[in-house]
């Protein structure tokens, strides 16, 4: 990076930093340090809610899955908008009329204090090991930028986050997320519109988006039904999208308390409902645009000469190891299929250009070949890296986008674009963080503690609970590395490991009234988290095949299931005679 891009990257993070601790002076308690004193607008709720979900891995890993993916992962959102409506009707009511500071304390009034721990335990895992891939993230940028070794980045972002939620709360998270995200749009919009203005000059963003949806990148919806019926085990269509992605967004707005607590800040039950449903109504369009980045990003690669691999400290392991002169074959072959590439690519265009309907087909099937040929030479890459090379990592997607923007964007716009991830992590570690943290007050000390802690105390004890999950968090990253997964996808699946068993939990003590019996509650929730262990085990061994998505409803509904089984045996026991 330039001068002018560092200065630009550490301007733009300072002003965020003295913006958010200006903002942040607030009571010294609970309500001010977790809940902003529940004095929020409708429009942060919003800001908060989104910039809670748009970490780094948003903008770092989504391109880079749109271009080796498509669009296709859009479906996961599906769910989402369904999940905010019932959200609204049901679950935010409760929470505001209780008054309380995380959603789990609903549970121990509801069933018994077991069940509340359980939960607030799934909570942390799902919660704690996610964020940590989220320090992780931007730990990758700084590697890549300043060459260091990825444990000191991990420390050096770490503590940086540490210092930001430890002084400003829940009122910092919220107002720098109001600028987190508006300098966010305007630079993905800025880093679209110049991959567009690099392409050539007769190739526009129609041109650009036809030669994406040619190549299958502009693959948004997918029905998931082959010849032999619905496949399970793909990832992302509709099906598993709306029904899926339904049941973790219901479990993730609804029962996380890295979300929950940004819509309990808002000022009213309409101002929490109202942010709820605007997110319902901006997300699938917003994360829509951050994939189409992608798809230009890719496009342009067919214009220009990719990287065989694009990230390049486990390239020079490769290179160091026994596989150099085979790289050396395949990078060769790799730069020739490029030039070939480049010719076909502008042959098609050209030809639908002037209507040339018989050569735009040939140069369509050229190009089509060639990709194959391109995609199989990075795919040998990939397994010499995965399986010939020690500590070697074959995944390069979530460094595609890192690379374009350091290596084709102008002076000035590349520190910005940095900036924007770095800002997009701060806000959703932070929020996450702080989340995790007021559980462990809330769910755990004052559980346990026998002591009456004045305001003051708790405001500073919950300051400590911050520092102990921002350390965890960071050991987390530690152990991140070669992880296997885009960041996006790792993300998800971990969350489908727990969040459909949480959501169980609140859908008995929602609705089924009739369930009084915290033991069949508290069973049937290890019983269901069994299930969803073992499900994704065999699915990992090859046993059968299932996407994660579903891992959501299986959880959920198999709570609901062994709770209804559970709950007739107990009272059955308790009968005289």
């Amino acid at each position: 990076m330039s001068q002018v891009d560092w200065i630009v990257l550490i301007i733009t993070l300072l002003a965020i930093i003295v913006y958010g601790l200006y903002k942040s002076r607030t009571s010294h308690n609970l309500d001010g340090y977790f809940l902003s004193n529940r004095s929020l607008p409708w429009g942060l709720v919003l800001l908060s809610i989104m910039g809670t979900q748009a970490s780094a891995i948003t903008f770092l890993s989504a391109p880079g899955q749109a271009y080796t993916d498509g669009m296709r992962f859009v479906q996961y959102y599906f769910g989402i908008p369904l999940a905010m409506v019932v959200i609204c009707i049901f679950f935010v009511p409760i929470f505001r009329r209780l008054k309380v500071y995380t959603a789990y304390e609903y549970l121990e009034n509801r069933f018994d204090g077991k069940t509340r721990t359980l939960t607030s335990l799934l909570f942390f895992l799902s919660r704690g090991l996610s964020t940590g891939i989220s320090v992780y993230a931007p730990s990758i940028i700084l590697s890549s930028l300043l060459g260091w070794d990825i444990i000191w980045t991990n420390l050096f972002m770490g503590g940086l986050l540490i210092i930001y939620t430890m002084t400003g709360g829940a009122k910092a998270v919220a107002y720098t997320q109001q600028l987190q995200l508006i300098i966010v749009f305007v630079g993905m919009f800025l880093a679209a519109y110049m991959v567009v203005r690099m392409l050539p000059e007769n190739v526009g963003f129609k041109d650009a988006l036809e030669v994406g949806g040619k190549l299958s990148k502009l693959n948004v919806i997918t029905t998931g039904f082959t010849e032999k019926g619905f496949n399970w085990s793909d990832q992302y269509n509709l099906l598993s999208g709306i029904i899926g992605g339904f049941f973790l967004a219901l479990s993730y707005f609804g029962t996380d308390q890295s979300q929950v607590g940004r819509y309990l800040t808002g000022r009213s039950l309409r101002e929490s409902r109202m942010g709820l449903l605007m997110n319902g109504f901006v997300k699938v369009p917003m994360q829509f645009l951050i994939l189409l980045v992608g798809v230009l990003v890719f496009t342009f690669y067919q214009f220009n000469k990719a990287p065989i691999f694009f990230n390049d400290v486990q390239l020079k392991k490769l290179e160091q190891s026994s596989y150099r002169d085979s790289l050396l074959i395949v990078k060769s072959r790799y730069d020739e299929i490029s030039i070939e590439k480049q010719k076909a690519v502008v042959e098609y265009s050209s030809a639908s250009h002037s209507g040339d309907d018989a050569v735009s087909a040939k140069s369509l099937e050229l190009l089509r070949g060639l990709q194959k040929q391109s995609d199989s030479l990075r795919k040998k890459v990939i397994g010499w890296l995965n399986n010939k090379v020690p500590q070697g990592d074959g995944n390069d997607t979530n460094y595609i986008f890192l690379r374009f923007v350091v290596d084709n964007l102008p002076v000035g716009l590349v520190g910005l674009l940095i900036a924007i991830i770095f800002l997009a992590s701060w806000g959703s570690i932070a929020a996450a963080i702080n989340s995790l943290a007021s559980c462990s007050m809330v769910d755990v000390h004052r559980r346990v503690s026998k002591k009456e802690i004045i305001p003051e105390k708790e405001y500073r004890l919950s300051k400590i609970y911050t520092l102990g999950w921002g350390i965890f968090c960071i050991v987390v990253a530690m152990f991140t590395y070669n992880i296997g997964n885009s960041l996006i996808e790792a993300v998800n699946v971990l969350g489908s490991l727990f969040y459909g068993v949480i959501l169980g939990v609140f859908l008995v003590a929602f609705f089924m009234k009739k369930v009084v019996n915290g033991n069949a509650v508290f069973w049937a929730a290890v019983l269901a988290e069994f299930l969803v262990l073992t499900v994704f085990i065999l699915t990992k061994q090859g046993v059968f095949k299932m996407g994660f998505l579903w891992l959501n409803p299986i959880g959920a509904l198999g709570v609901v299931f062994f709770t209804i089984i559970l709950n007739k045996l107990m009272q059955k026991k308790k009968l005289p005679g």
